[in-house]
């Protein structure tokens, strides 16, 4: 048989393709749908998959609603308990009817509950936005997004950057980085203080960080993450490396939280300019997917040479392929990274194939609270 014949000889689906084309040919097929949704042991699968198809249809009402109630502060209204429905409305600033309108599509989401008295409270994912202003911030800062999302279509289509969302993350079209003012970055970087709180928690439940003796954060904003690291590891040095209009807050930051001895904060452009010597262990957390391939080939590269034999890299973000958190990895992510110009959602597995590439020993994920909201995979420099 010649080479050619063997490269034209079809490819046999594995038993699981052909269970998965078998229950999708049914699913497709009107008559069978009609009978599931009648016979008793189909109906709850039926009205399931209509419950999905339909949420995926309504899903950016859903997100709206919650942006009205989050721009209206209505969370916080309630947050000393229950309100009764006029006051609300009028704190609100909506009319009765409109107030009314939202109160019930917040309790259909279980954002807020109607007591059985008449007041309003909040609903267990409300209660859950109380004293966690990342969420609130990401909430408000999607309105840039879903402009850029209007015609999704064309957002493939086109080249990217140029957005609403590329204009916010100022580094990601521009041709130097390093010198954009704070006028520039002030807003991403306040963003990204906001919300990495919930990340640290999740990195510092995972990891020791008291095991090593200096810590740089390459691309760690304002110095939020490292703040947090600092109260859990009292007596690891800590480094900093950021734009220098963003060193520049950090430094600001650790001043007010008295962290001037053993925390410093390096201005550059982790693309060319030299990292501060002296970290047995380096940081990237929520970097990586922001960029493209070939700018993280090369940042991993340059991680590996400046850590020491033994020495190791951290990384933190969500990843592609997360078991129970498809959607955030690939639709969300991927999505909000198209509109944004630059990077991709990846898999453990991509990260560690480069990883490897770039020159570390081994590398292995280790298991978060909350891996949709990000997973920590840790490499290591071999031993000299």
């Amino acid at each position: 048989m010649s080479a050619s014949a063997g490269l034209d000889a079809p490819v046999q689906p594995s038993w699981r393709d052909r269970f998965r084309a078998w229950r999708e040919g049914l699913t497709a097929s009107p008559g069978f749908r009609s009978w599931a949704a009648g016979f008793p042991l189909t109906r709850p699968y039926a009205r399931k998959r209509a419950r999905a198809l339909f949420d995926l249809c309504a899903g950016f009402v859903y997100s709206q609603v919650l942006f009205a109630c989050v721009r209206l502060r209505l969370f916080d209204l309630l947050a000393d308990g229950p309100v009764e429905e006029h006051v609300l409305a009028a704190r609100l600033d909506l009319p009765p009817e409109g107030a009314v309108r939202l109160l019930r599509a917040a309790a259909s989401l279980e954002l807020v509950a109607q007591r059985d008295d008449g007041r309003w409270a909040l609903g267990p994912l409300g209660a859950a936005m109380i004293g966690n202003p990342g969420i609130a911030a990401m909430v408000e800062h999607h309105a840039l997004l879903y402009a850029d999302l209007a015609d999704p279509v064309a957002l493939l289509r086109r080249p990217r950057g140029g957005n609403a969302l590329s204009g916010y993350w100022a580094y990601a079209g521009a041709e130097a980085p390093h010198a954009l003012g704070r006028e520039r970055t002030g807003d991403y970087t306040a963003l990204m203080a906001a919300s990495q709180p919930m990340v640290a928690e999740e990195v510092i439940a995972a990891y020791d960080f008291r095991r090593h003796r200096c810590l740089l954060d390459i691309g760690g904003g304002s110095g939020a993450f490292l703040a947090a690291v600092a109260a859990s590891a009292p007596d690891l040095r800590l480094m900093l490396f950021d734009l220098p209009a963003v060193a520049e807050q950090g430094r600001e930051r650790f001043a007010r939280l008295r962290l001037e001895g053993r925390a410093t904060a390096h201005g550059g452009d982790f693309e060319g300019d030299a990292f501060p010597p002296g970290a047995d262990l380096i940081s990237l957390v929520r970097v990586l997917h922001d960029h493209d391939d070939e700018v993280v080939r090369t940042l991993l590269a340059r991680v590996r040479a400046a850590l020491p034999p033994g020495g190791r890299l951290l990384i933190a973000e969500p990843m592609s392929g997360t078991a129970g958190a498809e959607p955030a990895g690939d639709a969300y992510f991927g999505f909000y990274l198209l509109a944004m110009g630059r990077g991709r959602p990846r898999t453990p597995a991509e990260l560690q194939a480069m990883l490897a590439e770039a020159g570390f020993a081994a590398s292995r994920l280790i298991p978060t609270r909350t891996p949709l909201l990000t997973r920590v995979l840790v490499a290591d420099v071999a031993q000299a």
